[in-house]
C-alpha cells in the first residue's frame, strides 16, 4: 500500500552525473493528476485514492462518469487508477497530485503494459535453444518437439510453454531509482528501462 502518480511514457535518453558518467534514464511526464475520489474505511471498507490523467474529449465520456467527474469538479480524464494507501486525510476530491511527491534518489516501483509482440514460437517467447541447426534430417530446427508422455499422465502438464501470443501483459519493474525531477515540466526522470510503448500509460509507486 503506497502512494504514487499516473503518468505518460515520453521515451528514453541519457544525462551525466555529477562524476560525467551517462546514465541511461526514461522520461515520463507524471501528472498533474487530479483526486478523483477519496475511499474511505468508513464508507467503502478499505482507505485508497482515486487518480484521473489524460486528457479527453467530453462527448467521449459516458454520461455516469460525467457525473463522477463534475462532482469532484475536474475535467474528464482518460484514465482513472486507485492508489490504496494507508492514510487518505491529506487528499480531497479536485486537488492535484504532481512530481513532487517524488524526489531525486528514491526508489520506485513502475507498472505498465508490455509492448505486444504477436503470435510468436517458443524459441522467441521462451527463449528455447532449438534444435540442431547444421544440414541434415534434425527437422526440428524451431519446433516445440515432445509435450508430454503418451499413455501417462496422457495430458500437458499446465504451464508447458508453448508457441502463441507475446506480450501486452501487464508487468511491474521495481526498485527503480529516480535520477531526477523535473517539476515545472511534470517530468520525472527513472533510471533504466520501463515497460510499455511510447505514450503508454504507467503508474509510479513509492516503495513500501
Amino acid at each position: 500500500m503506497s502512494m504514487g502518480i499516473l503518468g505518460r511514457k515520453i521515451g528514453m535518453t541519457q544525462i551525466f552525473d555529477e562524476e560525467g558518467k551517462a546514465v541511461p534514464v526514461t522520461v515520463v511526464e507524471a501528472g498533474p493528476c487530479p483526486v478523483l475520489a477519496v475511499r474511505t474505511q468508513e464508507k467503502n471498507g478499505y482507505t485508497a485514492v482515486v487518480l484521473a490523467f489524460g486528457a479527453k474529449k467530453a462527448k467521449r465520456v459516458p454520461k455516469p462518469m460525467k457525473v463522477v467527474f463534475e462532482k469532484a469538479g475536474i475535467e474528464p480524464k482518460r484514465w482513472i487508477r486507485e492508489f490504496r494507501i494507508e492514510d487518505v486525510t491529506p487528499f480531497q476530491p479536485g486537488m492535484d497530485v504532481t512530481a513532487t511527491i517524488f524526489e531525486a534518489g528514491e526508489i520506485v516501483d513502475v507498472t505498465g503494459v508490455s509492448k505486444g509482440k504477436g503470435t510468436a514460437g517458443g524459441m522467441k517467447r521462451y527463449g528455447w535453444g532449438g534444435g540442431p541447426a547444421s544440414h541434415g534430417q534434425s527437422k526440428w530446427h524451431r519446433r516445440p518437439g515432445s509435450s508430454g508422455a503418451h499413455s501417462y499422465p496422457g495430458r500437458v502438464f499446465k504451464g508447458h510453454g508453448n508457441p502463441g501470443r507475446m506480450g501486452n501483459e501487464r508487468v511491474t519493474v521495481k526498485n527503480l531509482k529516480v535520477a531526477a525531477i523535473d517539476a515545472e515540466n511534470n517530468l520525472i526522470l527513472i533510471r533504466g528501462a520501463i515497460p510499455g510503448a511510447r505514450n503508454g500509460l504507467v503508474m509510479v509507486r513509492k516503495k513500501h
